[in-house]
């Protein structure tokens, strides 16, 4: 019983914090920071090695996510004030014909899913979805859907996205190879939320259509923007650059100038940090603006995480304070000898923080400390697990989930409506991806 407790205090823990969040309202930065001191305490965790811990956690998580999380959001954010969200969706959008449209949509969902933050990739396709809708006449939803699905899995499989990059970090899995593998993980995945589920929802052409403002059409004009071809380069290259890293360390000597140069461009935060100078200059001086508006873009893109970035360190604390109290261990060596599978206990494991804190990235982060002790253990392949961990941190949200309420508000929806669209597609995108990477595992 004495080496459960450590394990029952977590557990107590993430009730509390479902109970701090959701009825009480407390903030989810404060509520994650007392909830890690309470674990800490109960766990008899001393006054001074409590607060090394929680700088520990704060700094580790931080120092590895949080300037990506910035970055990411400026990329986003370039892109989308000089209308190149909008050229991408708008040239995928017009070579579909109106049976492959839900293609087009699905795959526009992904691409702004890799490159934009989930609330800026949602504020940017929805109207642009929406009017597509419209002018070809289909039920908005049944393009809305496929959309939102590749938007929330690709936000939650791919680095440069904070939960990813933390889980790589954590897990020590090969970049290239979560690009690689997570491609065939999401893929199959969103067709099944985006493209096979609404098949099977009735009422979507009911729904009334809300009223959306679209992207100023004339302010668009102003901006001289490259090719499309150009446009979904800049936004796909620091996977292009980790990729390469994954494929030029198998056949390089480590030593080479090529070697190096990719294991430097291929880090996280240097392929983003490239990305983003690149499209300052393509997406802003290149494209008429100057470099104060093109500033002031970036700026209003840190303005728009910040408070992310808190929750996310606030869950670094509470990651930290798990792994020092050994949970992780106790529950490797709980399920040590068991048929229990590391990658659907890890997925179980992340779903259920999901829904007590209604953060995807906080979700993963926090599972990591638990789950990364299976590795040696399970011998797993630390990027399956990494995947699924991921596609845990994608379930079905409660309302006490940003999104749930960006969904429910932005089409006014009753909130079974709204268990009925986002809900469904999200439990939809987190087992089918679950499912592929179970079936990965027999072969890796």
């Amino acid at each position: 019983m004495e080496n459960l407790m450590p394990v029952i205090w977590v557990i107590v823990a993430i009730v509390l914090l479902l109970f701090m969040t959701v009825k009480m309202k407390v903030h989810s930065m404060i509520a994650l920071l007392l909830i890690a001191i309470f674990v800490a305490f109960m766990e008899g965790m001393d006054s001074v090695s409590l607060v090394k811990t929680i700088t520990k956690g704060a700094g580790s998580t931080l120092g590895g996510v949080g300037l990506i999380i910035v970055l990411g959001a400026a990329l986003g954010q370039l892109m989308t004030d000089c209308g190149a969200s909008k050229k991408i969706a708008d040239t995928i959008v017009a070579h579909c014909g109106a049976r492959t449209l839900r293609w087009g949509v699905m795959f526009v969902g992904i691409i702004f899913g890799i490159s934009m933050f989930f609330e800026v990739g949602f504020m940017v396709v929805v109207p642009l979805v929406v009017s597509i809708a419209k002018e070809a006449k289909i039920p908005y939803m049944y393009l809305i859907i496929p959309v939102l699905a590749g938007v929330a899995q690709a936000h939650s499989v791919f680095p440069p996205q904070p939960g990813p990059v933390a889980l790589v970090d954590a897990f020590g899995a090969d970049s290239g190879m979560v690009y690689l593998l997570g491609l065939v993980v999401v893929i199959p995945s969103v067709i099944c939320a985006g493209l096979i589920l609404p098949r099977f929802l009735k009422g979507l052409d009911t729904l009334a259509a809300p009223k959306l403002g679209n992207i100023d059409e004339t302010a668009l004009r102003d901006f001289k923007l490259p090719s499309f071809g150009v446009c979904l380069l800049i936004p796909l290259l620091p996977a292009i650059f980790m990729i390469g890293h994954t494929i030029i360390s198998n056949f390089i000597v480590k030593d080479s100038l090529v070697f190096r140069s990719f294991e430097f461009l291929g880090s996280p935060n240097v392929s983003l940090l490239v990305a983003v100078l690149v499209a300052m200059y393509v997406f802003g001086i290149r494209a008429g603006r100057t470099i104060t508006e093109t500033s002031e873009t970036i700026t209003s893109a840190i303005k728009g995480i910040s408070t992310v970035v808190m929750i996310i360190g606030a869950g670094g604390v509470f990651k930290q304070v798990i792994v020092d109290a050994g949970v992780g261990q106790h529950i490797a060596a709980s399920v040590a000898g068991t048929s229990v599978s590391p990658l659907l206990l890890a997925f179980i494991i992340t779903v259920i923080i999901r829904w007590a804190t209604g953060q995807g990235a906080v979700s993963a982060i926090t599972a990591a400390g638990i789950v990364a002790p299976l590795i040696p253990v399970f011998n797993v392949n630390p990027t399956l697990l990494m995947l699924a961990t991921a596609v845990g941190s994608n379930t079905i949200t409660m309302p006490n989930d940003a999104a749930f309420w960006m969904m429910k508000e932005t089409f006014n929806l009753s909130m079974g409506q709204t268990f009925k669209t986002w809900g469904l597609l999200e439990l939809v995108n987190s087992v089918s991806g679950l499912a592929v990477v179970l079936v990965l595992s027999l072969f890796i």
